[in-house]
């Protein structure tokens, strides 16, 4: 085994750098990546639904929106798990940590008549839930035509 130990001019070998070391911070900066890239399609609900288009300014969104979507089938989803009518208050209420004051998110589609759409409104209404926006696309506004004389 050799080593050698030569300071001849008091300069030292093993001297501090004066660079900054990124490699670490790349490093970081890639985990947080792929963490946000895989976590930002699950805060998302991905029911295929045709929703219709409005004008209207849109809302700032809570952090944990409550999204409560009535496919053209007619089938009532919370989330993306299809429930029951019957059951859409008591599955409502079972979610943890959110109260009856919060917001509900009515995401319908075009193809639901009506009727189908204001008894979902009217289940909600009677099971507590008082404060519920309509989800709809944002779209352009029309100009109106001339009415013909």
């Amino acid at each position: 085994m050799g080593a050698s130990i030569s300071d001849l001019d008091g300069e030292d070998e093993f001297g501090e750098t004066h660079e900054i070391n990124v490699t670490p911070f790349i490093d970081v900066m890639l985990v947080l990546l792929i963490i946000f890239m895989i976590a930002a399609p699950l805060s998302t609900v991905d029911l295929p639904v045709d929703l219709p288009s409005s004008t209207a300014t849109p809302q700032k969104k809570p952090d944990k929106p409550t999204y409560v979507t009535i496919k053209s089938d007619l089938a009532v989803a919370i989330g993306e798990n299809q429930v029951k009518r019957v059951d859409l208050v008591k599955t409502l209420d079972a979610t943890p940590d959110q109260g009856k004051d919060r917001r509900i998110f009515l995401r319908a589609d075009k193809a639901v008549p009506y009727g189908e759409l204001m008894d979902v409104l009217e289940r909600l209404r009677s099971g507590g839930y008082l404060k519920v926006a309509l989800v709809a696309l944002e779209g352009v506004a029309e100009t109106a035509a001339p009415a013909k004389p």
